[in-house]
């Protein structure tokens, strides 16, 4: 099979296709100029981080496609002298916690702007294997193996129409045994079932079994099978044998009845690998292509704040770590004059770097890693909020905001409150400028990470070896608003909300549909330690009547709005947080328009609040909106909130649309008698 190219779109990473074991598409491309190209399509970063990462299933015009693993990757990057890096030890270090401590860098992905009509970048992209492998012919229903279809892409500038085709299709309606009056060449499309289990292992479905109930074909060794779809979707779909006439539907494998009809063992298979692992007692569970569960991305994202000397310090060792690499620290550690040439050599900026700052670098570098039971310990405490509080911590902090350093990317400012503005809402932050970068450590398939106990076994490798040592990361640049919460009173409320019933409701859902939902990989977990607090419900609320109202002023749509809470109750270890920020940031741009910060003035931030909870205080749904308390057997994860009145689009909620309730963010009236003193009070009263 020959691979493909298409032209590069701007802000954009290739998809390049190879159905080989190692992969080099664009060399084998060169070997065949002028017939077919590597590129077959091309995918925003944060796509590749959040949707379409290694091990995913990213559907092109005509077929689809699996990102490869980073080990694939490593040709793309060796075109180039010097692999870039994304330097951010905050970040790193949580990744080095949980993928260990071989992690040295975080890089982009192997993507570069082009300059004018030149063909600078053209080299490079993101490597992919043509998955699910088993297609069917739309002409005659044919359903066979990859090797059985011909690859056709020769337009340069058409990626669309990149397909397999049946070459030989005899069309519907033809007899067995009998010739077909004329063949032609129809397209063929990937046959939608395949075979996965919670230890992230992919495979396909296995046809010829199933049609033949686990046995083989009486008349052929290699029968030919047909797929007939009666319904959309796949599931009605029927399986026949034309050798034997064997037929069986797809229905039946379906569900728990339907697992106990499959094979008994995972075969282990990592397709985004092109390995197997060398066990897994875990059963398969059929699953659909497009399913939403069939990937779920483990990823961790921090805003960059600036950074202190030991933060530097850290920074500079990453950037020696990951450029010279240990051996060579290690062969020269004690010689600061050669570790400087060799930083020289690899383009590290050495003009500033005094002696002292070196050698701290090059200690961090040589210090002694944790044990393997410290690692453990220190990720069985670690927290997602860890990576929140020192952004909260500096957002308390204005008397830094004018001597912020701009290197971090980050620009903020106090902003006076408006004299209408809510009392409740204690300080407005205008975030002028920001960078967000954001690192994918892996993924899972059928649960999510909230409801996974053992990560560490769950989480899928990106790498045929166990131990990357990198991980794809973003930047992404933007603009938001903070908004803080008067903490005392987000206390007091909350201790309210907390013997109310209506979260005695919410929690028992919570636990009803944690139970029903789980699989093996969350048999341990307690349900009540992955509920957020009532706090978070009210700022997640608030942050969804913001982020709709502020979309219709700001000149960005609500898609390009994200939200970032910081909600959590005092400990020991952290003081409390009640607040929010709405932000848009993109990777493949400089900078925004403005639109969104010039929200934070007092006259315009005033009266856009008093909209949001004014249109928070109705929806088109109620009363049945307003009164939506989940009672058994129901397991729904929000209370007075749908789709008319509070919720928002995928890329803009960070909870998927959960944890929602009008109730607790204004008080509503309602006759079913849960009803609880929202935090802003009465909307009419306001």
């Amino acid at each position: 099979m020959t691979d493909t190219t298409i032209p590069e779109t701007a802000g954009t990473p290739d998809m390049l296709h190879d159905a080989q074991e190692v992969l080099d598409p664009l060399a084998d491309a060169a070997a065949e100029v002028g017939k077919n190209r590597a590129k077959v399509g091309s995918a925003r970063p944060s796509s590749l981080l959040y949707t379409y990462g290694p091990g995913a299933v990213m559907d092109l015009p005509g077929f689809s496609i699996m990102p490869a693993g980073l080990d694939d990757w490593e040709p793309i990057w060796k075109r180039r002298e010097f692999i870039p890096a994304i330097l951010e030890p905050r970040l790193l270090n949580v990744v080095r916690l949980h993928l260990g401590p071989q992690v040295d860098s975080l890089r982009p992905y192997p993507w570069q702007p082009k300059k004018g009509y030149t063909t600078e970048g053209s080299d490079l992209g993101v490597p992919a294997r043509v998955f699910p492998q088993w297609f069917r012919c739309t002409g005659c229903d044919y359903l066979g193996p990859l090797s059985r279809f011909s690859y056709t892409n020769a337009h340069p500038f058409r990626p669309d129409l990149a397909q397999f085709t049946h070459k030989s299709c005899p069309g519907r309606g033809a007899k067995q045994n009998e010739p077909p009056k004329r063949k032609r060449e129809s397209p063929a499309v990937p046959a939608q079932h395949l075979l996965t289990c919670t230890n992230g292992h992919l495979d396909e479905f296995p046809y010829t079994l199933w049609v033949h109930r686990g046995g083989t074909c009486p008349t052929a060794a290699l029968p030919d099978l047909k797929m007939r779809e009666s319904n959309f979707g796949g599931v009605g779909s029927t399986i026949s044998c034309a050798a034997c006439g064997a037929k069986r539907g797809m229905s039946e494998a379906q569900g728990s009845v339907g697992r106990d009809k499959l094979p008994q063992q995972c075969r282990g298979r990592h397709p985004h690998l092109n390995a197997f692992d060398a066990t897994c007692e875990a059963r398969p569970a059929t699953i659909m292509m497009g399913a939403s569960n069939l990937w779920f991305p483990s990823t961790q994202s921090i805003v960059v704040m600036p950074r202190s000397g030991d933060e530097e310090t850290e920074a500079l060792a990453d950037r020696l770590r990951s450029e010279l690499g240990i051996d060579q620290i290690k062969q020269f550690g004690e010689r600061l004059d050669v570790i400087r040439a060799l930083a020289n050599a690899r383009s590290i900026d050495m003009a500033i770097i005094t002696d002292d700052e070196l050698a701290a670098a090059v200690a961090d570098v040589l210090a002694p890693e944790d044990s393997a039971e410290e690692r453990q310990q220190k990720l069985t405490e670690w927290d997602p909020v860890e990576l929140l509080i020192p952004e909260w911590r500096y957002l308390q902090k204005p008397a830094l905001f004018p001597q912020q350093q701009n290197a971090s990317g980050l620009m903020v400012t106090e902003m006076q409150r408006g004299t209408n503005l809510h009392p409740l809402i204690e300080r407005v932050v205008a975030v002028n400028q920001m960078k967000k970068v954001n690192a994918v450590m892996g993924f899972t398939r059928i649960d999510e990470m909230d409801r996974v106990n053992d990560l560490a076994s769950r989480l899928v490798k990106l790498t045929r070896n166990s131990r990357p040592t990198w991980v794809p990361a973003t930047e992404d640049r933007g603009e938001g608003i903070f908004l803080q919460l008067d903490l005392e009173a987000v206390d007091s409320w909350e201790q309210e909300i907390l013997v109310s019933p209506l979260w005695e409701a919410h929690r028992e859902a919570h636990r009803r549909n944690f139970t029903r939902r789980f699989s093996e990989t969350a048999k341990l977990v307690d349900p009540d330690t992955r509920l957020p607090s009532p706090r978070y419900w009210l700022l997640h609320t608030l942050s969804h009547a913001l982020i709709r109202e502020m979309a219709m002023s700001c000149g960005y749509g609500a898609a390009s709005l994200s939200e970032r809470i910081y909600g959590w109750s005092s400990t020991p270890q952290r003081d409390a947080a009640a607040g929010l920020l709405i932000c848009t940031t993109s990777s493949d741009s400089d900078g925004t328009l403005g639109g969104l910060v010039s929200l934070s003035e007092p006259s315009r931030l005033q009266g856009l609040v008093l909209s949001a909870l004014r249109r928070a205080s109705r929806c088109s749904s109620d009363p049945v909106c307003a009164m939506r308390t989940p009672s058994d057997p129901e397991d729904f994860l929000h209370g007075a909130a749908c789709h008319c009145c509070s919720f928002a689009s995928e890329t803009s909620c960070e909870k998927a649309n959960r944890f929602l309730d009008r109730r607790l963010l204004l008080s509503l009236p309602t006759a079913s008698g849960d009803g609880v003193n929202g935090f802003f009070g009465n909307f009419d009263a306001i």
